[in-house]
């Protein structure tokens, strides 16, 4: 998910992603907890999409004001 990507997108869509977002990352390590993944690395990879969700959340609160 790029960062474009979100800006195009509405703040009720971006709460909407953030919590799907983090359900599959608790699946995700939950499933990695009791056998490995094939590729680790997108726990990773769904950490930073969280981290870009609430950033691009933050800086439009951050504008209203």
């Amino acid at each position: 998910m790029k960062i474009t990507e979100l800006k195009n997108l509405t703040t009720q869509e971006l709460q909407e992603r953030l919590a799907t977002e983090e359900q599959n990352l608790a699946k995700m390590k939950l499933n990695h907890s009791v056998s490995p993944l094939d590729n680790p690395m997108q726990i990773r990879a769904a950490r930073k999409d969280i981290a870009r969700i609430y950033t691009e959340l933050r800086l439009r609160e951050i504008k209203e004001n």
